[in-house]
């Protein structure tokens, strides 16, 4: 039913915080036309929080390893705020070209399985097309490392054959 999810990041400048996402963080991207970048994002999840009021939402990018992204993000000179134990991770601000703040986090919780990750294993595809797309990949892998076991085999039979026929014409000659 769901295949995605798209955020928005809101900037004064706009341009500066697309090139921070396209240069700095690497994202990959596609351009829309006239310059319009989409980032995708890897896999994500969503939580339900409680709150006193609606309509009031959060976007935190996630990584492996807060300490290491500080240190990477200040060789090129980009702040980030301290980082915080909120018990259920580790969390910092890095401060956008544009002067807006994105929050990263390390997180201590298991991580759900995505859902794109469970289409790639042939559950919960989608659609027909999806789980065919998939079985044919799975299909083409299952193969692929067919051959490649059988690759060595045969070229110790090769070499086999073609030490037998050199033996077996010195015993002629």
């Amino acid at each position: 039913m769901i295949n995605g999810a798209h955020s928005i990041i809101f900037s004064e400048n706009a341009e500066a915080d697309s090139a921070f996402l396209r240069d700095v963080l690497g994202l990959p991207h596609v351009d829309v036309g006239d310059g319009w970048l989409i980032f995708g994002l890897p896999p994500a999840e969503v939580a339900v929080h409680p709150s006193d009021k609606n309509d009031v939402h959060q976007l935190y990018l996630m990584t492996h390893d807060v300490e290491a992204l500080i240190e990477t993000l200040s060789l090129r000179d980009i702040d980030c705020s301290p980082v915080q134990d909120q018990g259920w991770g580790l969390v910092t601000e890095i401060t956008l070209p544009g002067g807006g703040k994105l929050s990263v986090y390390q997180p201590r919780h298991v991580r759900p399985q995505s859902t794109f990750a469970s289409a790639r294993k042939g559950r919960g595809a989608s659609t027909k097309k999806k789980g065919i797309h998939m079985a044919a990949k799975k299909a083409s892998k299952k193969a692929a490392k067919k051959a490649a076991k059988k690759a060595p085999k045969k070229a110790a039979k090769k070499a086999a054959k073609k030490a037998g026929k050199k033996k077996a014409g010195r015993k002629k000659a």
